[in-house]
């Protein structure tokens, strides 16, 4: 018998809120664990500003007093008055090869959300764009990134089966770091970069990007992402939560911002090292020998061979415009002076042709999909 148990906010029940799913993978070459403080911190009210305009439950199923599956359900009010509906988004989604454990579970989100008056079921997805999202729909035989979700074959299934339906793809695509910057990039950039009267710069004082270029950065990112699936402008606590999260921690080397004659932000570029790998060796814990691992793999040469494309942003008005052939001859410069041979994307909608452009020089293979699904709960 399938018991579904709300589970509570302390720190210490969301830990195994989280622990569940790295428990799951264990043995899964292609599954990434997260950092377990960092995953609780999204889950925790007290710590997420997300938590300004959303709500969550979170639920764990069990059978025999053992743990087989668990969901997150949430409500972001702020997506929902963009987008005229009333969304249930479901996160956080894992589960043992049970129809019957993923059906309770999307069950009990689902009543949870009519309780709220909301009329869809859309996921996987979380409180926000910048969480996890998207279910894996091909390409189960390769390593995921830090940043993604890892879902078994058998989850596409089970959503199919319970009536969820397709209502966005997404791509993920790799490619191999040339050896050296391709001549028409560095023949391109130099002749956008004369004709839009526009520079790039490297900012590598972590004060100093953090004080002048952090809400700039962010600023563009809500106009440039704005128009995009499920993506709500980040509020001014989101944007400063953000910015002393992860500028400190990136790699400043792999950062490039494009400017204009009056210092304004045009553009941005943010790649960082594959973690994949360091993760699964530090197992979801930075304590006592995990931030080893995540160092060697940030910091080191040799650390990895792989390279995240993490975000590339461009000012509407100059989007089409050739701007983000600036960004990469010295990206590009850049990954091969660190020992980079790949580079992988994050999911890119299977709608967007103008990112996917951005790559065809590069032979980009599509090696991972991912699908969000939907699904109306109206009474």
């Amino acid at each position: 018998m399938i018991e579904i148990r709300e589970i509570g906010r302390s720190r210490k029940d969301l830990k195994k809120f989280v622990q569940f799913a790295i428990g799951l993978y264990r043995g899964c070459d292609c599954y990434v664990p997260p950092m377990i403080e960092s995953e609780i911190d999204i889950l925790d009210e007290k710590v997420n500003p997300a938590f300004d305009f959303c709500e969550s439950v979170y639920y764990m199923a069990f059978r025999d007093g053992k743990p087989v599956g668990r969901i997150a359900g949430f409500i972001n009010r702020s997506a929902n008055r963009k987008f005229n509906e009333g969304q249930c988004r479901f996160g956080f989604v894992d589960f043992i090869d049970d129809p019957e454990v993923s059906r309770r579970l999307l069950d009990t989100v689902s009543e949870w959300g009519r309780r709220k008056g909301m009329d869809c079921l859309m996921g996987p997805m979380g409180m926000t764009d910048l969480d996890y999202e998207g279910c894996l729909t091909e390409g189960f035989d390769q390593l995921t990134t830090s940043q993604t979700i890892y879902n078994y074959p058998y989850y596409p299934k089970h959503f199919e089966a319970y009536g969820l339906q397709a209502d966005i793809r997404a791509n993920e695509y790799r490619m191999r770091v040339p050896d050296a910057v391709p001549e028409k990039y560095t023949r391109i950039s130099e002749i956008v970069a004369k004709r839009l009267g526009l520079r790039v710069i490297a900012d590598t004082d972590s004060k100093h990007i953090v004080k002048t270029w952090g809400h700039k950065i962010f600023q563009l990112l809500n106009e440039a992402y704005a128009p995009l699936y499920g993506f709500t402008e980040l509020t001014p606590r989101q944007i400063e939560y953000y910015i002393n999260l992860w500028l400190p921690q990136v790699r400043l080397d792999l950062v490039r911002l494009v400017i204009d004659q009056d210092d304004r932000l045009v553009a941005f570029g943010i790649c960082c090292p594959s973690l994949s790998r360091a993760q699964q060796k530090a197992r979801g814990r930075m304590w006592p020998f995990g931030w080893i691992h995540l160092a060697k793999a940030m910091y080191f040469k040799g650390g990895t061979d792989t390279l995240d494309l993490l975000l590339v942003a461009v000012r509407p008005e100059y989007q089409g415009k050739g701007v983000n052939a600036l960004l990469f001859p010295e990206i590009i410069r850049e990954a091969i002076r660190s020992g980079f041979k790949w580079a992988e994307s994050n999911p890119e909608l299977e709608t967007n042709a103008r990112v996917q452009e951005m790559w065809k020089d590069f032979n980009p293979v599509c090696h991972k999909r991912r699908c969000i699904y939907k699904q109306s709960i109206a009474k």
